[in-house]
């Protein structure tokens, strides 16, 4: 194969280490770039062609380009001769073990499992649904898919029955890759039975069932349809990497669509692993034999990029955890895995650092463990507000890195490039726009902001590599969900602003700026003067129906655990914050202090949820639901005339 050694040619993978120099480069010689990118990677045949602009909107990277993205993760760094390195360290507070895969170990058992699934009939373009929790072997599917060319797509371990149905019904997968059960803080959640009632329910009937037994819950079998993971992988022969083209899918990830039918996110193989090897070295600052702990699932897009794909192509150390941020056992959780695995990149979402921040608002838990080899906490999934920025960032010592970016981007939009010009942080901010990235806040008929005014924030086309080309099956989708509201550029759903020093503030979706009284305020501004009350542990600001001014806003929080407060008395000031630092036109005049937010799996507040249920609504328990107990508790305080 082409290309250089599992190292890259320069730790930041550009001949300019200059911020402002990479990013306008990026701009306006995109295919030089991303070409000079490219050759960080092994190739079978390399790109002679980096950006096919012939059928725009759909433009396509590196499309004469041929690799393939497992070896480019694992094979070449064992040929390169770090076959010795750890790849992969599996944590598991539930089940009270770890262990560690050295590269040449998880090459092996990816390349047997690939050889089981090829047994079972999988070939370069079929599609294989993986359904598990953050176990190894979720892993070494995704990356078996990669190696034989199959297409993966992961759905949340524990997803309803119907919704796994629908994604079976729009992927129709050749295989199901499952596991008997998940574990969490308190329980045993079965997989096995609601895999059977989505195949029952879908359409589309999979040949094939490879079951993950684990000892607490062992599944019971469909004669003729399931097999064991054990047995599946036991009279396999390893198989070789398949070369596919760059603009093959490597997977499918299902978002949320507004019309209730999920949106099948397309991730092609080349520009994926192009941008990803970029990332890590250049906004990550991490790179061979370093430790990054992602503290995400593999069923979200951050799992995917950086839980799986990305420290792998890097040849660095991926931390694999199955546990929460508390509760397994304590608020010291993440500090514990921090110091025991010598990690020096750390990633979560900001819901993760404010459910720390509730159960130890001190945060003395940290002073537990060596955390010396920590040099960076990088946060994204949630708006990260000034108040948890500060406090992570005064407790760790080390610089707090918001990012910002979507399941359809792949990779952060705009992030601090710590490997390529560590910038200044800025509270509320996710800094500047990631190299590739043309990232413009407009007005409604499309026409820039000037500095400090709010706007949608949109990107200009071509995207970068990486991001999707694509909705599965539905090209017409795409267009009309990204590209239609501002012709040459993708809507990213979010509004916001830049400020003088090109410094980019999101402030929310889009329709989380409310109208009061004809005046638009932005919910994410309240959110952050709730936020900085010292007794708040998190919180959440929606616009409701008022008939006299249209929309008036509600406040909820939760406060930090051992505060002794009284909620009224915690509201009231509140309110009274609220009309200081925005003003009366602001409206607030109910704080509600509950128990919980009710939030998705990977950590968003239900905003949206809350605010149908509060506008009188039959809101549904949305799938992606984390805990259903949370939202029944909170319908009687939404709704209306509470």
């Amino acid at each position: 194969m082409n290309g250089t050694s599992s190292t890259g040619s320069t730790r930041n993978g550009t001949s300019s280490t200059n911020y402002r120099e990479t990013y306008e480069r990026s701009i306006t010689d995109p295919a030089g770039f991303w070409g000079e990118a490219a050759k960080g990677l092994d190739w079978f045949s390399p790109p002679g062609r980096v950006l096919d602009r012939d059928r725009e909107p759909f433009y396509r990277w590196f499309p004469d380009g041929v690799l393939n993205v497992c070896h480019n993760a694992l094979d070449r760094h064992v040929e390169a001769g770090a076959g010795d390195r750890a790849a992969l360290i599996y944590d598991s507070p539930v089940t009270g073990s770890v262990r560690t895969y050295t590269y040449r170990e998880l090459r092996d058992e990816v390349a047997r499992f690939a050889g089981a699934l090829k047994n079972l009939g999988v070939e370069c373009g079929d599609r294989v649904v993986v359904y598990m929790p953050m176990v190894p072997e979720a892993a070494i599917a995704m990356l078996a898919c990669a190696r034989l060319g199959a297409v993966h797509s992961v759905v949340f371990g524990g997803f309803a029955a119907h919704e796994l149905a629908v994604r079976i019904d729009d992927a129709k997968p050749a295989v199901v890759v499952a596991a008997s059960c998940g574990i969490e803080v308190s329980r045993v959640v079965p997989y096995k039975p609601l895999l059977d009632a989505a195949i029952e329910e879908s359409a589309h009937k999979p040949r094939h069932c490879v079951i993950f037994q684990r000892p607490q819950c062992p599944a019971d079998l469909v004669e003729g349809r399931d097999l064991t993971w054990d047995d599946a992988v036991a009279g396999a022969e390893p198989a070789e990497c398949v070369p596919v083209a760059a603009t093959d899918p490597l997977y499918i990830l299902y978002t949320s669509g507004t019309t209730g039918r999920p949106k099948g996110v397309v991730r092609d193989s080349g520009g994926y692993a192009v941008a990803l090897h970029w990332s890590m070295s250049n906004i990550f600052d991490t790179g061979p034999g370093e430790v990054m702990f992602t503290a995400s699932d593999v069923g979200w897009v951050v799992g995917h990029s950086y839980i799986v794909y990305a420290p792998l192509l890097a040849g660095a150390t991926t931390v694999l955890y199955e546990g929460k941020p508390v509760g397994t056992p304590d608020a010291g959780a993440f500090w514990r895995v921090a110091a025991q695995h010598r990690v020096r990149t750390l990633f979560t979402a900001p819901t993760a650092f404010r459910a720390i921040k509730k159960e130890d608002p001190q945060g003395t838990r940290i002073a537990d463990h060596d955390l010396s080899n920590l040099r960076h906490l990088f946060l994204a999934g949630e708006r990260l507000d000034p108040e948890t920025y500060a406090w992570a960032g005064e407790r760790l010592g080390v610089p707090v890195i918001d990012n910002w970016w979507q399941t359809e981007t792949g990779w952060p939009i705009a992030a601090n490039p710590r490997g390529l010009e560590p910038l200044p942080t800025k509270p509320g901010s996710p800094s500047v726009p990631v190299p590739g990235f043309d990232v413009r806040v407009v007005d409604s008929a499309g026409n820039d902001v000037p500095a400090g005014a709010d706007g949608a924030i949109v990107i200009r086309l071509p995207l970068p590599p990486g991001c999707l080309p694509t909705l599965w099956g539905d090209d017409e989708r795409f267009v009309a969900s990204y590209l239609s509201a501002f012709p040459g550029h993708y809507l990213t759903g979010d509004g916001g602003r830049f400020d003088a020093d090109g410094y980019l503030y999101v402030m929310g979706r889009t329709d989380d700026i409310i109208n009061v009284a004809g005046h638009r305020l932005s919910t994410g501004a309240m959110e952050e003067v709730l936020a900085a009350h010292p007794a708040v542990a998190e919180c959440a600001v929606i616009g409701v129906a008022d008939g006299l001014k249209g929309q008036v806003p509600r406040g909820f929080v939760v406060l930090k655990a051992g505060i002794d407060a009284v909620p009224d008395t915690v509201a009231a000031e509140l309110v009274a914050m609220v009309r200081d630092r925005i003003g009366p036109v602001a409206a607030l005049r109910q704080v509600d202090v509950v128990p919980a937010l009710p939030k998705t799996r990977s950590g968003k507040i239900l905003r949206r949820t809350m605010r149908g249920i509060a506008d009188g609504a039959a809101e549904p328990v949305p799938s992606t639901i984390d805990d259903p107990a949370v939202l029944d508790a909170l319908r009687p305080v939404l709704r209306p005339g509470s």
